[in-house]
């Protein structure tokens, strides 16, 4: 098991430099944080499949007609697609399917970050995933593991570890549950999600045993010394970590009253590490979310970085590098609220993660602003959702924060 909060495992080089169009300065697209991260202005041409040759998502569907200048882009589309029935109900069907907590296959890339060749993500090479979970019994009491290592031997912490290749992320947390504490276990929902920068990603589950026999001393080995229940406010010492208190009080806090609905990784392809953007701006009762046009209409996806800027600002630098190439910021508030779903297959080499992320955009000085922030890209325009179902559950996810916290 990694230690808590250890240095993420760097490597993974980014794809090549292109050229800004004729006429267009880099600086002027790009303010200089994030010029210094090493990131670029969306080029029409970079919206780029997938090398891995995924197929299509559902839910992105062809455009109804050609790109439209960058001056008056936002007038001109969000105000034609919903009169393209088509279009408005695919890209309502791909935001039912992530609100749902389901995956979409990821095709391509609306936002890359400046630097080499994409290479696709490998554990154990250049990212480190680690799965944690949380079991809570009737009597509040929390399972916990005796560490065997020698840098913690004796110490108290949940069942825990890093992923293996070729591992589902539900796989490798119970084989670790297995090894560690001897039990067969499923997943209740994903908890939360702890990152340090895209190399290391922790994933914390609520689960519940379904089998097995609690380890004892006389089983102890390499793997732990032992395993035991203990009341939840009053655990044993010492702990291997403090981590733990908080999510084991954020497993408490879920049982009592559920923020979120139950979200489970889902089995599809994805070559790099990366976040599928449910931007949202919302006026009165209105919903309005960012659609990507390369290609056809579709959530946009951007794509984590592994220079050292993006490892030590975290993976929101890769959103904000993506609302950076559409939007002027300096005006604007952006909050990551969470996530709504996780996508990872494991097998085949495929140990990119794409993660389904709920965005809120406003701006910072709210008057009487109606209609969302100016578009200046033709790569991106603001769909307004029509369905009374889907503006609701935006709304309801917005206000209560019902996502899967991500920290650092």
């Amino acid at each position: 098991m990694p230690r808590p909060g250890a240095p993420p495992l760097n490597g993974l080089a980014p794809p090549p430099r292109r050229p800004p169009r004729a006429g267009q300065s880099r600086q002027a697209a790009l303010t200089c944080s994030l010029s210094a991260a090493g990131v670029r202005r969306a080029h029409p041409c970079s919206h780029r499949p997938e090398a891995s040759g995924e197929g299509r998502g559902r839910g992105t569907l062809r455009r109804s007609a050609p790109r439209t200048p960058r001056s008056g882009v936002w007038g001109v589309l969000a105000h034609r697609l919903p009169g393209d029935p088509m279009a408005s109900e695919g890209l309502a069907k791909a935001l039912t399917a992530v609100l749902g907590g389901q995956g979409l296959l990821v095709q391509s890339y609306d936002s890359e970050p400046l630097g080499n060749p994409r290479v696709p993500v490998r554990l154990r090479k250049n990212v480190c995933y680690v799965v944690l979970a949380v079991f809570l019994n009737e009597q509040d009491e929390v399972l916990l593991i005796q560490e065997a290592k020698r840098e913690c031997r004796g110490s108290w912490y949940l069942p825990a570890g890093r992923m293996e290749p070729g591992e589902t992320i539900i796989e490798a947390m119970q084989r670790e549950v297995k090894e560690e504490a001897g039990l067969h276990c499923e997943p209740v929902t994903l908890l939360s999600v702890e990152e340090r920068g895209p190399a290391w990603i922790r994933f914390v589950f609520l689960a519940r045993p379904t089998g097995g026999t609690l380890k004892t001393s006389k089983e102890a080995d390499a793997e732990s010394l032992q395993a035991g229940w203990f009341p939840r406010v009053s655990l044993p010492t010492p702990l291997r970590a403090h981590d733990v208190l908080h999510v084991i009080d954020l497993a408490a806090q879920y049982l009592q009253q559920a923020r979120h609905p139950l979200i489970l990784p889902q089995e599809l392809p994805c070559s790099l590490v990366c976040q599928r953007l449910v931007a949202t701006f919302t006026s009165v009762q209105t919903v309005w979310v960012l659609v990507g046009t390369g290609g056809m209409p579709h959530l946009p996806i951007t794509a984590c970085g592994f220079t050292s800027v993006e490892q030590r600002g975290g993976i929101k630098v890769a959103v904000l590098r993506l609302l950076q190439e559409c939007l002027t910021l300096h005006n604007l508030a952006v909050e990551t609220k969470g996530l709504l779903g996780l996508q990872h297959l494991g097998r085949d080499h495929m140990d990119g993660i794409c993660m389904n992320v709920l965005v809120a955009v406003a701006f910072r000085n709210p008057g009487i602003e109606e209609e969302p922030p100016k578009v200046r890209s033709e790569n991106y325009f603001w769909w307004k959702v029509m369905e009374e179902d889907l503006q609701s559950q935006l709304l309801q996810r917005l206000q209560e924060s019902s996502v899967v916290p991500v920290s650092r």
